[in-house]
């Protein structure tokens, strides 16, 4: 029984195949083994349930045949297919490829089909496509198209598939898809290398569908350390087994700086973020097997390059491999078989339990590096329920001696890598099994195989041809290496004519021999190399390529536009036309007309009109018949060859014109289109009419408006036979016609032009103006888009400019320069640059009046140019009288050179000039220590820059000389006083809070030998000699200031004016220091009093009664008592209310305090109750420090009054230091035993009953006689210092 069974084999095997869209197609195999295998289907490793989508997939098993047959093919069934077969014996699978064409593909051969579903045929269009688009690797890059399906039905939505590189895509942690119902977009996240390809939009509708393509191009990050390699790209993970993996990359487009030397690979358990490097010498083979992995668990890959400079960064990861058995693989693969869920296993009894396993079959070397050499081979027949693992032994050609490799643990992969062979040497290999019951027979031997690479580098490609494709881009196509074996790809570089300098066009390697090369500059010159790589490394360069110019590739122009006649005479007829929208890259050189009879309904043949090309848009069709219908067709070429005929004209007669207004205009082209202007220009009509053409009207509508929407772009006739359109809308598309006008009236439109679209065009640049440092004035205009034959044409008001005799023309690559010979009015107009064989590309510059004489003046700057000043020369005294000439440049460079100069003779530095020119702040100076009679005249600085020069002067004459000069004698002189004792501010008075007069003066410079004198009227006053001021200090005060370094004095006038001023200052004091009115009462009436800081016999004080002045009498007086101003009213009426006003003279207008005296205040007045104090006080009481102080007040008023004491307005009580006591109700007194200064002040006694309150005010000052000892240290102290110190006079205490 046992010699039955055996595991599954491939009898036929399934075929590949290739199928039209909407065909099916059915795959068929033949598989024997015993049991009988289970047979299951994948597509691209995924299960095909065939019941659950039968309409797609119908499956058979009769027989051991079996068949899988795929429904209705489409793209997405392009894919590879796996037949498995599965017994209790083992696993085999085989794989066929099928491959689904469509004839709609690609997008331009589109079509569609009826819908029977919906009931209609969708039609889908596809706009704002993507470009071809640049990234990083790390950045973000998103793609994306607007996608129209038309009609709209309502729940219907079209499928949308990406792909790159004909791949569909997944969405993915990478990859993020999105539709919003008429967007798609990709998104393709932290780009890598490896997303580098063509990417395809492919719209799917029920009637067919559309597609669109554009390349991505990932361009590698910036290295971290100069010249190592790029990241490697593309790894991938191949024949997984239980402790084995072989790890395959691909090498990167840049070595670095030097060759790269090898490879390290990484690997990482999922799961974890540790990285362990898998190899410790660096592999140059793109291909290394990954040993010693553990069974049952999930790995991730990355590759780093190596070069002398460094290692790389690290390969994006590889995708996830699971170590295990590839048989258990695909049972996991395969899952459960319906309807039934859970696993069947196919068991049966094992008679070979504890039996050692036979050899290992068919072992062979499948690579073989300079690094490793790896051997596969088959697991025996007889294993064991327990299953089997090997040991592997080599011996050396040329010995009998069989050593084992892996001595410490069996591997149990049928795969094993050998490292640390001899390079160059022959080795045998041999394998044994074992299991628990022992190590079986060995296998087979090898063969003898030699250590070194297999697989030879490619040979170098074909020299590459380059041929242009459009403005940035040209297209690259190259013979493929021969004999390659394994080939991963062409990698292509690019270098611009001159540089030397090798770049990257592709960042993953393309296997196709032509590629397109985009992101190049326009207008430069390039060379090319291709060279190919596999896993054995890359080639040697192939020969570069001939140079060749970024430059679109030139096309037939495209067909001509709206043939019309212009004129009709009996035997010929003039035609017009518009020429192409697209001229293909060149130039249109000329047109074909054909011509056909028309009779009724039956169109004749056509007949070419004219075998030499005629260069214009119109045409004189000559030998017509008379009154017979004709139709025109017209042809345009240029060098590429004709276009395709226009559209043919409507029929015409061939009849002579009897109209009066001339015929349509001609030769309808823009130039200088711009976002919001655009310049039209025609030619006139070849029929003029009666009259000739006077002028022309043009009209335009926006492209989308039918032909109401036409409108007049000016009301006046316009004369000329251009016109600047202005005030357009940003993005709307204009079409435009031309009338022509003559005596008789307005002609029929011209043809159509247009849609022109009002559209700067990226990188439009203007003709700018410029004046050089010579004062030449030119116009520069500058294209970066300039073709094969491109040149420059300037004109003048939009006519070729004829008279070379006013500019002279030079053309540098991608710029023209046109200089004025001689600018004047005669250049006044428009100037305009078209660049020929471009899109258009042209700009224009008006000349005014103004400008031109703004050009010239800036020419004569530029020829005979000015040093700028910031500051003109200015003058300035300094110290000791020394004069300062100096003056600030605003530009200037490093050679400028000063010249100073005085009435016309030039000075240089010397005793009596000292020159410095500071360059960092451009400040020039010239300083004279003093300024004599002979230094009247002009002072002037003359500077020298290159060719430009600048002059300042300042003129210093007449008075303003002798003004000068004696303030500078006078500084000299101040600073000769100042270097001895010397006043710094001089004898002048104050006036203090307390009305102290105080003449004060600020010194400097002084020491303790330094002697100070006051004296009044040349008298010394001693310092103790204070009083009162009065008209007895009136006089000339002075101090004199001396010592052995000189001396100074300071006289105050202290007479008339002076002494008046000192006088008025000290009345404004008083004045502002007095209190509101109050009023108080006595027995025979009141009083209304205000208390001041001081009291002058010479102030002047008034009192008011309801504004009039209160003339003195016995009743009414008015008077001062120590510092109180007061009004005492005896015996008061009622006549006496009302406003009282005391004016107090402040030295100007006065100083006013007013009191309103209302109420019934008269009756207490007059009250003899009234408390009062009748006497015992005095008004000043002056006592020495330490003595005792007694005084009593007599007190009178019924009923008895209180009474309290008060010092500087604050009550006292009665303690240790003062003693207050009030006897008899009459008498109260107080004693403060043993006075100091603090004792000094203001004291009251207040009393008070029902009938009012009086105070008894006096004043206590205590003094010290140790004071005069006390001033004389303080005056010693003061004259100690140098520094300015202020000294007064008192006047006023």
């Amino acid at each position: 029984m046992e010699d039955l069974t055996h595991p599954p084999e491939f009898i036929v095997k399934p075929r590949g195949q290739t199928v039209w869209e909407g065909r099916s197609v059915k795959l068929h195999c033949t598989v024997a083994g015993w049991p009988k295998p289970r047979i299951t289907w994948y597509k691209n490793n995924v299960l095909i349930d065939a019941k659950a989508h039968p309409e797609k997939y119908t499956t058979e098993s009769n027989y051991n045949m079996h068949s899988l047959e795929i429904k209705n093919c489409d793209f997405f069934d392009t894919a590879q297919y796996y037949a498995s077969a599965l017994n209790v014996k083992g696993e085999s699978s085989s794989v066929a490829t099928i491959v689904v064409k469509s004839s709609r593909w690609p997008e331009f051969e589109r079509s569609y089909g009826f819908s029977p579903e919906h009931g209609v045929t969708f039609e889908t269009t596809i706009i704002d496509k993507f470009e071809v688009a640049f990234g990083r690797e790390g950045e973000t890059l998103s793609l994306g198209c607007t996608v129209i399906v038309y009609p709209t039905v309502k729940k219907y939505q079209p499928e949308i598939q990406w792909y790159r590189d004909s791949v569909a895509l997944k969405p993915s942690k990478w990859v993020h898809t999105h539709w919003s119902g008429n967007r798609a977009t990709l998104t393709l996240i932290h780009l890598n290398k490896e997303d580098e390809g063509m990417y395809t939009l492919r719209v799917n509708t029920k009637s067919g569908f559309d597609a669109y393509s554009a390349y991505v191009f990932v361009k590698d990050a910036d290295v971290e350390v100069e010249g190592v390699p790029v990241a490697p790209l593309d790894v991938r993970c191949h024949d997984a087994n239980k402790d084995y993996v072989v790890v395959t990359w691909k090498q990167p487009a840049v070595e670095g700086s030097s060759s790269i030397l090898g490879y390290y690979i990484d690997r990482c358990e999922v799961g974890t973020h540790h990285w362990a490097q898998c190899n410790d010498t660096p592999v140059k083979y793109a291909r290394f097997p990954v040993t010693g992995l553990v069974e049952g668990r999930s790995y991730v890959f990355r590759v780093r390059a190596l070069n002398k400079a460094g290692v790389s960064r690290p390969s994006r990861v590889s995708e996830a491999v699971v170590a295990m058995d590839p048989a258990d693989r695909a049972r996991l693969r395969a899952g459960p078989s319906a309807p039934f869920t859970g696993m069947i296993k196919f068991t049966e009894e094992d008679p070979t339990v504890g039996v050692v396993p036979g050899e290992p079959t068919d072992v062979v070397v499948t690579e073989a590096t300079k690094s490793y050499v790896v051997l596969a081979w088959k697991p025996p027949v007889q294993r064991g329920h327990e299953g089997v693992m090997y040991f592997i032994e080599k011996c050396m050609s040329g010995t009998e001696t069989w050593q084992r490799v892996n001595t410490g643990m069996p591997v149990k992969s049928p795969r094993f890598a050998l490292f640390d062979l001899a390079e160059g040497k022959s080795y045998n290999f041999r394998v044994r099994c074992c299991n628990s019951a022992g190590v079986g027979e060995p296998s087979e031997p090898t063969g003898e195989t030699v250590v070194g690479d297999k697989l030879d580098l490619p040979s170098a490609p074909g020299s590459p041809v380059v041929t242009r494709n459009s403005s940035t881009s040209v297209v690259v196509s190259w013979a493929a290496s021969k004999d390659v074996k394994h080939l991963a790809g062409y990698y292509i570089e690019c270098s611009e004519v001159g540089t030397n300098v090798w770049v990257p066009c592709n960042n993953k390697p393309v296997k196709t021999t032509r590629f397109v090369c985009h992101g190049l500059s326009r207008g430069a010159n390039y060379v090319f190399k291709v060279k190919a790589v596999n896993a054995a490394g890359y080639s040697q360069d192939s020969a570069n390529s001939d140079a060749v110019v970024v430059q679109p590739a030139i096309a037939i122009p495209s067909k001509p536009t709206g043939v019309t006649l212009l004129e009709a005479v009996k035997d010929y007829m003039v035609l017009g036309w518009n020429e192409p929208g697209d001229n293909g890259g060149a130039d249109v050189r000329g047109y074909f007309v054909d011509y056909r009879t028309v009779k009724g309904s039956v169109f004749g043949k056509w007949h070419e009109m004219n075998h030499q090309a005629v260069t214009s848009c119109t045409y004189k069709a000559e030998n017509l018949k008379e009154n017979v219908l004709y139709q025109f067709q017209v042809r345009a070429m240029n060098m590429a060859g004709v276009s395709t005929a226009s559209l043919p004209s409507s029929s015409l007669e061939c009849k002579e014109w009897t109209i009066t207004v001339p015929g349509a205009p001609v030769g309808l082209h823009v130039l200088e289109v711009r976002d919001t202007s655009v310049v039209v220009l025609w030619e006139p009509p070849v029929f003029d009419g009666r009259s000739p053409v006077n002028g022309y009207y043009l009209d335009l509508k926006e492209a989308s408006t039918g032909d109401e929407g036409w409108k007049g772009v000016h009301e006046k006739v316009n004369t000329k036979k251009y016109i600047k359109v202005t005030s357009l809308k940003p993005g709307t598309s204009y079409v435009f016609r031309v009338r022509a006008q003559n005596l008789a009236g307005v002609g029929k439109p011209s043809a159509n032009l247009g849609p022109i679209l009002a559209q700067t065009r990226p990188g439009t640049k203007e003709i700018i103006v410029d004046v050089d440092d010579n004062g030449v004035i030119s116009m520069i205009f500058e294209c970066s888009e300039m073709n094969e034959g491109s040149e420059f044409v300037w004109s003048k008001n939009y006519q070729a400019i004829t008279d070379s005799s006013r500019l002279t023309f030079v053309n540098e690559k991608g710029r023209s320069r046109a200089i004025f010979n001689s600018p004047s009015l005669e250049d006044l107009g428009t100037f305009s640059c078209v660049v020929t064989n471009t899109d258009g590309i042209s700009s224009s510059y008006t000349l005014t009046e103004e400008g031109l004489k703004r050009l010239l003046d800036l020419s004569h700057e530029h020829k005979f140019p000015v040093i700028p000043f910031k500051n003109d020369m200015a003058m300035e005294l300094l110290e000791k009288g020394c004069v300062r000439f100096w003056c600030q440049v605003e530009k200037f460079t490093p050679a400028l050179q000063v010249e100073y100069v005085f009435n016309d003779a030039i000075i240089t530095q010397g005793k009596k000039y000292t020159m410095n020119f500071d360059k960092s702040n451009g400040i020039i100076e010239m300083f004279m220590d003093s300024l004599e009679v002979t230094d009247e005249g002009t002072f002037t600085f003359n500077l020298v820059d290159g060719k430009a020069k600048g002059t300042t002067s300042l003129v210093l004459i007449g008075d303003e000389f002798r003004e000068l000069q004696k303030k500078s004698e006078f500084e000299r002189a101040e600073w000769v006083r100042k270097q001895g004792p010397h006043f710094v501010e001089y004898l002048d008075f104050a006036v203090t809070q307390e009305c102290d007069v105080l003449l004060k003066c600020k010194i400097g410079n002084i020491k303790k030998e330094t002697e100070i004198t006051w004296s009044k009227d040349s008298i010394e006053i001693a310092e103790d000699d204070e009083d009162a001021i009065s008209k007895t200090d009136a006089g000339i005060y002075e101090v004199f200031l001396q010592d052995e370094r000189g001396k100074d004095k300071s006289i105050f006038n202290l007479t008339d004016a002076g002494y008046q001023a000192v006088m008025n200052e000290l009345f404004r004091v008083i004045a502002n220091s007095s209190t509101e009115i109050q009023v108080t009462s006595t027995e025979h009436g009141i009083i209304l009093y205000s208390d001041v800081k001081y009291y002058t016999d010479e102030l002047r004080v008034g009192w008011l009664f309801k504004d009039a002045k209160i003339a003195a009498s016995e009743r009414v007086k008015a008077g001062v008592t120590g510092e109180q101003l007061w009004l005492k009213i005896n015996e008061p009426t009622e006549k006496d209310k009302g406003k009282y006003t005391m004016d107090i003279f402040d030295g100007k207008d006065g100083v006013k305090r007013v009191f309103e005296l209302t109420g019934k205040v008269d009756s207490c007045f007059s009250c003899s109750d009234r408390a009062r104090v009748v006497g015992g006080l005095p008004d000043v009481v002056a006592i020495q420090e330490g003595k005792s102080l007694n005084l009593t007040g007599n007190v009178w008023g019924e009923p008895t009054p209180e009474v309290s004491w008060m010092k500087n307005d604050k009550e006292l009580v009665s303690d240790d230091r003062y003693k207050l006591k009030f006897e008899a109700g009459k008498f109260a007194s107080i004693t403060i035993a043993a006075v100091t200064t603090a004792d000094s002040g203001k004291y009251a006694l207040i009393v008070k009953n029902k009938y009012g309150t009086e105070a008894g005010v006096f004043t206590v000052s205590v003094y010290n006689p140790d004071d005069e000892e006390a001033k004389e240290e303080k005056k010693g102290a003061q004259q100690k210092t140098n520094c300015p110190t202020v000294f007064g006079l008192r006047l006023c205490v």
